[in-house]
């Protein structure tokens, strides 16, 4: 009997160290390709695209569909939120982290969501809904249009109460560039010396 376990172990082995292999490649690109903005978000929009493409070819994965649109609404809302919500901090009245007034302490806009795994948790729905039109148990027949109203429905109403938590505790979710300071060029003085 314990002879069976060691063979079973062994013959694991080889698959737990490709396994290993894989992950640590996996997450070598992953971290090579954080500072590429530009270039992760138009891959993942080829990826969108494709998987749009390949629904619309079949005529059919309209659920899928659905389910990505409420996840990606989901993650929209962690993306666009603070860290830390005001209305919970403003219980606890010990430090605001988001500024009031214009004589508060400027403290920057921390997300909830970070744009990084916002962008990984995009790119990972669209490929898990891609594999997903591969099986026809996950097309169930629906009547499309309802469920795009509903999701637009849903979307305006979010964004709507997102909105009005942006404006009731005055923070804006974007930065637009890097604030840079330069130095004021000083008026040239006399040419007179100090020795005159």
């Amino acid at each position: 009997m314990e002879g069976s376990g060691d063979d079973a172990a062994t013959a694991l082995a080889p698959i737990a160290k490709w396994k290993t292999e894989f992950s640590r490649t996996f997450q070598y690109c992953l971290d090579r390709s954080t500072p590429h903005l530009r270039e992760r978000w138009l891959g993942t929009l080829a990826i969108a695209a494709i998987y749009v493409l390949r629904v619309y070819l079949l005529q059919g994965f309209y659920i899928v569909s659905y389910g990505i649109g409420i996840y990606i609404l989901n993650l929209l809302i962690g993306f666009l939120s603070p860290k830390v919500d005001p209305e919970l901090e403003l219980e606890h009245l010990d430090e605001v982290s988001l500024p009031t007034r214009g004589s508060d302490e400027f403290k920057p806009f921390i997300r909830r969501l970070p744009e990084f795994k916002f962008w990984y948790s995009i790119t990972k729905a669209f490929c898990i809904g891609f594999l997903m039109t591969f099986f026809s148990i996950f097309d169930v027949p629906v009547f499309w249009p309802v469920l795009l109203f509903y999701w637009i429905a849903l979307f305006v109403l979010t964004m709507k109460r997102q909105i009005m938590h942006m404006i009731k505790y005055k923070y804006i979710p974007f930065s637009i560039g890097k604030q840079r300071y330069t130095e004021k060029k000083t008026a040239p003085t006399g040419t007179s010396s100090a020795t005159d």
